[in-house]
């Protein structure tokens, strides 16, 4: 087990800083490259995010639970305050949650490095500690 100063504060600065889309551990370097595309590691403290393939493989089944809870509410709204047929209902809400799952992806990615990041430092993992 680690005796890193950072094991105190695991879990919550390190979802701060992947909510603005930026390094769990340093909260400066950005985690994209471009939509979608996260770097191979943090271009201020170099920490690696994604180390193993199929590490982001968390952040879809992420994505797609909160994309369906998102599209159980938009239905349920729909259903309750409008008397929409099934046809109408479809052609309008559809889109919302196609465009929800294709905002909430970096997001879901990002979420996904810190709870990696969270969890290893927790755990005392080698790879998560500062480089001087």
């Amino acid at each position: 087990m680690s005796t890193s100063p950072e094991r105190g504060r695991t879990w919550g600065p390190p979802l701060r800083r992947a909510l603005r889309l930026r390094c769990p551990r340093c909260g400066e370097g950005a985690l994209f490259r471009s939509y979608g595309r996260l770097y191979e590691r943090c271009p201020r403290c170099g920490l690696v995010y994604r180390r193993e393939q199929g590490a982001q493989t968390g952040s879809m089944y992420l994505s797609a639970a909160v994309t369906q809870i998102f599209a159980c509410l938009v239905i349920l709204v729909v259903w309750v305050f409008s008397d929409w047929g099934v046809l109408l209902s479809t052609v309008l809400t559809l889109p919302l949650v196609v465009l929800f799952c294709i905002g909430f992806l970096p997001y879901s990615q990002a979420i996904w490095v810190a709870v990696e990041y969270a969890t290893d430092v927790h755990n005392g993992e080698e790879w998560v500690r500062k480089r001087s």
